[in-house]
This record gives C-alpha cells, structure tokens and sequence, in this order.
C-alpha cells in the first residue's frame, strides 16, 4: 500500500515559453518573429553601456524552430542586461518595419534597467532588458481570496501614494513605501488596492530626456512582463521584481488583495510616426491592428492598437497574465479601454470575443478578479453586456447618475434609485449578479471627490494643452465660488455634498471603488487629466489626514458598516417581494409623506426601506432593516416613516448634514427615532436609519 508522504507546499511557479530563462547551464532566449530574416542577441556589461560588449547571431538552420528564434548561451545568470536586433524587409505597404539597427525590447522581458540612450549614429537605445532569477520566498502566501460582492476597492498609484515628503516614510514613491503605509489602509478598511499601471512605461523620451508632459499615470506600456523599475527603492537592475514582491507579500499578510491596471491595447511604440522599440521590429503586422493603407489603427486614442485578438498577441496576454497571477501572487486585474478586446483583427466589435471569453476560463486564472473598463476611444460602449458573470465592469452610468442626482438634475430620481438597487437595468439580463457592477464616483480620470463639488469647469493648463485636454463632461458644480474659498456657507453645502456621494456609494448593491485621497478631500487644483502632474497636484497629502480626519472618520464608518452588513452587498438582486415570511418588501420606495413613491414626481426626495436578507443569505442574522432618506432638492423637507415600520426601535446611522462625530455611528447607537415625530432633513442631505431587531 502506498503512503501519501509529507511534503512542504511547493509555490506554482509559471514559466512563459519566451524571453529570457536561467536554467543550470546559464539562459535560454527565445522570441517570435515569423519574417524575420536574421535575429541577434545583444549582451551589455553595464546599464550606461551604449554599445554591447558581445553580439551573437542565431544561427537561421539550428537556432529557429517554426517562427520561434532561440538558443542557449552558457555562463549568463541572473541581472545580465540585453537587447535583441532583428534584420528583415522595410515595406510598410505591406505591414513590414525591420530595422537592423535598431536595439529591441524583448516582448516577455521580466525586467528593465536604465533609460533611453542618446548617440551621435540617431539609433534608439531603450532601457535595457534584464535576465531573471525568479526566485523568492513567499514564505507560504497564496491569494486572499475575498468574495467579490465582499470589496471595498482603493484605486492608487503607486509612486504618488508616498512621494511627498508629507507621506514621512523611508523609501517614498516605491514599491517599499507602499508597505510603510498599510496601517492607513487597514485602518480605512479596504480590501483590495488596485494599482494604476505598474508594467513598464518610459520615464524619458528617446533622447534621454525627461517626458516634455511628465508620463506619470503610466497609461503607455513599453514591456507587460516587467514591474516598473521607477516605483524601485533600490535601483540596482532586477530590484523592482523583489521589491514588488515584498509589496504583495505584505499586503496579503494585512488581508488586503492587489489588483493592477493593465494597458492591452496600444504601446508606447505609437504610429508609423513613433519609434521602433519592440514589437515594431520583430512581427508589426501581428502584433498592432494595421488599416488597409497598412497605417496604425487607433481605437486607443494613444496612436496605436494592439491586435487581442491575433492568436499570438492572445498567447502573449495569457502568458503575461499569468506570469503576474503566479509569479507575483497578484490577485486581479482591470482591463484599460477593454473594448478592445472585443475588435477582431480588423477592428470591428464581435459577438463573444475569443479573447474576452478565454480570460474568464482560463484555469490557471480561476482565483482572480477581472474588471473591465467596458468602453474604448472609438466609440464602443458595452457597460452592461462585457463578457459573462466572471467578468466585473466599471460602472459609468454610476458615476453619472450619482453625480446628477446630488446635483440636482431633474430626471434622476429613478436612475438614482437603479444605481443604488444595484443597476439590474445593467445586469440581470444576462444573469449577472450585482457584484458584476464595480460602483464608482469618481477615479484617476476626472476631477477628485472634492474638486468635483469645487468646480464647475476644468482646469487643466499646467498640461500646456491650452486646457483642451481632459472630458468636458464633469456633471459638477461649485456651489457659488469656483475654486477654493473661505465662505462658510459654501464650504459646509460642499462638505455635505462629499459626504452624501460617499454614503451613496458606499451603501450601493454592487461592488464600491474610491480613489486614493478622496477619504481626506484630496485636491488637484481642478485638474480632471492628472496624467502628466508628477507633483504635488497628484500625490497624496498626508497633512490632510489630519487636517481632515472627521471626513477619514465618516468614510471608515462606512466602509465599516458595508463589511458588516450583508444587506448592502447582496449576491442577487432587490425584487420589491417579501423575504421569507415576513410581511415586508426586500426594498420599498416612498415619498417623504411615507406614501409609495410617485416615479413621476419632479422633486428629488424618496425614501428607501432596506429589508434585512433572508437567513438563508444571512446566517449570522447580522443583517439590519435599513431606511434611507434623500433629499437632493434646495429646501429643507419633512419625512415620515411608512406605516409598516412601527414599533420597532430605529437608530441613527448617517446624517450628512450634521456635524462630526454626530454625522455617523459606526456603533449603530445614534439618537434613536421618537416614531410619531417627523424627521427634519436639510437641504442636499442624506439621513440613514437602523432598525435595533427583526
């Protein structure tokens, strides 16, 4: 008979079939081009080395396996730097852009070291490629695993969350001054950060200069294998690949999941105008959707796009994702413009995209989170009807609604009433459940929380655009004073405004996202395009904890109340029927008279009764009956409770109008309701009550 042995638990490692692999005789190389007509490796001493110090040819008869170039060169270890150079034909009216001379990316390099390098020859010289030893003690982590409809997403990037010296950490805009910061994030409560681009993307342009515009956001991919070496406390070549590593590792151990912001739609290469870095020189007509003019197709907006839907580029985002899922423990990914995944190789939408399909079924991907941004710069909206149930969506209709019915735009009773229901218009359809709806006010794009009650039109000259950049759609307001003021009338209605968005979404079926900052009213001056402002209009000022802490304090009691209540974050939708035996709706709307709510009314007022779930979804019976009341209109209003929620005691648990600590309680044992009384709401308010017992 034979006995299962005790064994330590082994870490899956995943290994691209491309790139650059050490192994026990030194590192194999290896890379697709299928009209390449000779292939080279480039070998480099130190990241200043503008020339190599060894060129080794692939032999074409033993070095070639189909369209695959590759070969072994011993004694190569770990943090050796390289390039490749590919000869072939020039014939753009055919799709074809070999250069000879020109130093390449390789396409699966797992790491990059230096910056671009001028020369007197006009040869671009990139940052170079750094062979990887992948090995690193995880000491036993695995992915946190959080049920979805169970997050609390805090969008952030992850130089700007430490990079000002307000942040008084060691190792600030890096990998490592994340790790120094996760006390604040427990402390708000999240579950997950989901990080804006951290693959690679050009610090400097082509001739060794810094950006003109700065390239902060990192929205221009120049290698999907490699963490960004900027975000890197030690700038040794192959650092950032550890240091990322700590991240994750030590995030994990707080209970707090990663999810990246990845860019699968165009490169940093551009248009036929832009440089040749990579792709261009190894298999153009693969890897970017070309027109029948052979010129870039840009769905992007960014010059170029990526052609998903090729079989070999979709071989490559497999790798890629999870190369990151395996070997960096990562726990998810939102997908930037996904759209265009969609786009088959000619650029036009498809019904089920092979793509978009593959990603949710992938085995090796089964743990993870996927969230697409369901649109792209060419027009293709598909916000409601991306992908399957494992497929997430940022919801835009979110966004706008919860911003015009706050406003105060006519109209958006109903839509508000949607949205917080958990947007079944959106959804249910195709049998996706709420949680496929990932809930958001505001997001790197766009104005902060507090600009977005500060400002009425964007300010975007410090991108010397001449302000032409950045949505002109804002669905804002300031509330009398554009900008920053000292009136104390308008600085408590924008207060208050902040407040009912956040409770709005933070008590919203699906699933919650903020951004980074908007907890302590972050600012950047009325710029609602950020990408180019590596300053202090986009990093996190940590004077405002402070300065702000009773805004941090409303935000953490929310957050604290939804990771509590099941009733706010239901696996299935509200239907306006009884739960189990009990008399009561799931959910009811009413006037503020306590009267079924009139749809048609032009006042912007309701009342929601929140029942709590069904024991069957709330075993614990932690769940509490909720009422919401609303009043997004200019006056003052008196609210009574329905009839069917007497005798039964009710606590305050949120009223945005009041002052702290008296605007929340997390405890949930605020003032309690005298029932015959009439609830007073201010004008633009939020009150929220708790039902004591079932």
């Amino acid at each position: 008979m034979l006995m299962r042995q005790p064994c330590q638990s082994l870490q899956f490692a995943y290994q691209p079939p491309f790139g650059a692999r050490v192994n026990n005789t030194g590192a194999q190389f290896s890379v697709f081009s299928r009209s390449a007509t000779a292939m080279r490796l480039l070998l480099y001493n130190e990241v200043s080395d503008t020339e190599p110090s060894e060129v080794i040819t692939f032999d074409r008869d033993a070095d070639r396996w189909g369209d695959v170039w590759s070969l072994n060169v011993p004694s190569l270890t770990h943090g050796q730097l390289y390039h490749f150079q590919a000869s072939g034909p020039w014939d753009p009216e055919n799709g074809h852009r070999f250069d000879p001379a020109a130093r390449l990316i390789d396409p699966y390099t797992q790491a990059l070291a230096g910056e671009f390098q001028s020369g007197t020859d006009g040869i671009v010289r990139p940052p170079k490629c750094v062979v990887i030893d992948d090995e690193f003690d995880w000491e036993g982590d695995r992915h946190v695993r959080h049920d979805i409809s169970e997050s609390v997403i805090y969008e952030m990037h992850v130089k700007g969350f430490t990079n000002s010296q307000t942040a008084k950490v060691d190792a600030g805009g890096s990998y490592l001054g994340v790790i120094e910061k996760i006390p604040y994030l427990t402390s708000l409560g999240i579950t997950a950060v989901e990080l804006m681009p951290v693959n690679e993307f050009p610090i400097k342009d082509m001739h060794g200069n810094a950006m003109e515009r700065g390239n902060y956001w990192g929205y221009d991919p120049m290698a999907f294998f490699s963490p960004h070496r900027g975000y890197a406390y030690d700038q040794t070549p192959g650092s950032q690949v550890r240091e990322f590593k700590q991240m994750v590792k030590a995030l994990h151990a707080a209970g707090i999941e990663v999810i990246l912001d990845v860019v699968f739609n165009h490169t940093c290469e551009g248009n036929e105008k832009g440089p040749t870095l990579s792709f261009k020189g190894l298999e153009n007509q693969v890897y970017y959707i070309l027109s029948n003019d052979q010129h870039y197709c840009n769905y992007s907006g960014c010059g170029n796009t990526l052609n998903g839907n090729h079989p070999v580029v979709r071989e490559m985002i497999f790798h890629c994702l999870r190369h990151w899922v395996h070997n960096y423990h990562v726990d998810g990914f939102r997908f930037d413009l996904a759209s265009i995944l969609s786009r088959d190789r000619n650029g036009d939408l498809i019904p089920n995209p092979p793509m978009v399909e593959l990603i949710s079924e992938d085995p090796l991907l089964a743990d993870t989170k996927v969230i697409a941004e369901a649109w792209d710069a060419a027009g293709a909206y598909q916000v409601g009807s991306f992908g399957n149930h494992r497929w997430a969506e940022w919801n835009g209709r979110f966004r706008d609604d919860v911003r015009g019915f706050w406003r105060g735009d006519q109209g958006t009773l109903g839509d508000l009433a949607t949205r917080l229901a958990g947007s079944s218009d959106l959804y249910e359809h195709d049998g996706r459940p709420p949680f496929c709806s990932i809930n958001f006010v505001t997001s790197h794009d766009g104005f902060s929380m507090n600009d977005l009650v500060s400002y009425k039109e964007k300010h975007n000259e410090a991108n010397n655009e001449n302000n032409c950049d950045g949505d002109n759609h804002n669905i804002s307001d300031n509330y009398g004073v554009e900008g920053e003021t000292e009136i104390g009338s308008v600085n408590l209605i924008r207060t208050r405004q902040i407040k009912n968005m956040m409770a709005t979404l933070l008590l919203s079926q699906g699933v919650p996202m903020l951004v980074s900052g908007d907890e302590v009213r972050r600012t950047q001056g009325g710029n609602n395009n950020a990408y180019c402002q590596d300053n202090q209009t986009s990093w996190f000022d940590w004077d405002l904890v402070e300065r702000n802490k009773d805004m941090l304090r409303f935000v953490q009691g929310l957050i604290r109340f939804r990771r509590e209540q099941p009733g706010v974050r239901r696996k299935t939708y509200l239907t306006g029927k009884p739960v189990g035996d009990r008399l009561i709706p799931d959910v009811s709307w009413f006037s503020p008279d306590g009267k079924t709510l009139d749809w048609g009314q032009q006042t912007l007022a309701m009342m929601a009764y929140i029942a709590a779930p069904h024991p069957s979804d709330d075993p614990e019976s932690l769940g509490r009956d909720l009422v919401m009341m609303f009043n997004s209109t200019g006056q003052d209003r008196e609210f009574m409770m329905p009839a069917f929620a007497t005798g039964t005691q009710w606590n305050l648990f949120v009223d945005t109008a009041a002052e702290s600590p008296a605007d929340i309680f997390p405890d949930l044992n605020g003032p309690m309701l005298a029932f015959q009384d009439k609830v007073h709401l201010l004008h633009h308010s939020f009150k929220v009550f708790v039902r004591q017992n079932r």
